[in-house]
């Protein structure tokens, strides 16, 4: 790792790949420039760890690109006394950031590898790691103020959905027809939308194809 100036490189993703596209939040771009990237990606990855492409991790999984999830932050606006939920954790690094942002962060991951390595990785933080099916949340844990579904679904379950507080908010990337949207909703009277706000490269998640439970908007 030291043929590589990872605090350089980590400086240059937030200038270069968040700043410019939309990423707005400060506390955000404040957790992004903290975390080391580099820690959530295999040693053989390693010098890809800060590019604007999806990181493969093995099993046909990849780590979401960072621009996919600073955005989706950036747009759900994490508050400091909140809990979070994260749905897709892979290696940890949405947990990571989530957990600088929120009072308390749940992250759920299926892959039994990728949620060892979420473990190590997460050693000495908040965050409370659970293994299980990605499109079952962790109910027990609720109801969350913020779920972040790290990666690409063709659907958000009415599971997951169930599991926000009223007024809570969601954000995903959505798989329309091929393509890789980006966008957020929030729960109001039991009822619930997604709205999309860009289209942005995404990982692909496992276990989401079942026809749609919720609606989505194109916003103007």
């Amino acid at each position: 790792m030291s043929d590589y100036d990872f605090e350089q490189m980590r400086r240059h993703m937030v200038a270069s790949q968040l700043r410019t596209t939309g990423v707005a939040d400060a506390r955000v771009l404040a957790a992004v420039g903290e975390i080391a990237r580099e820690r959530f990606v295999p040693e053989e990855r390693i010098a890809g760890a800060y590019t604007d492409a999806p990181v493969p991790l093995g099993n046909g999984r990849e780590l979401n690109p960072p621009m996919a999830t600073a955005r989706l932050l950036s747009e759900a606006g994490p508050r400091g006394g909140e809990r979070a939920m994260v749905v897709g954790a892979a290696t940890g690094y949405s947990a990571a950031l989530l957990d600088k942002l929120c009072a308390s962060v749940v992250a759920v991951e299926e892959d039994p590898e990728l949620a060892a390595g979420a473990r190590r990785a997460l050693a000495g933080t908040g965050v409370e790691l659970v293994e299980g099916p990605l499109a079952e949340g962790h109910a027990e844990g609720g109801p969350y103020d913020l779920i972040l579904i790290d990666g690409a679904v063709e659907c958000v379950p009415d599971a997951i959905v169930g599991q926000l507080a009223e007024g809570g908010r969601l954000a995903a990337a959505i798989l329309d027809r091929g393509v890789t949207r980006l966008g957020f909703g929030r729960k109001v009277a039991g009822g619930f939308g997604l709205t999309i706000f860009t289209d942005a490269a995404a990982a692909i998640l496992p276990g989401f194809a079942a026809a749609r439970s919720f609606s989505f908007e194109r916003a103007e």
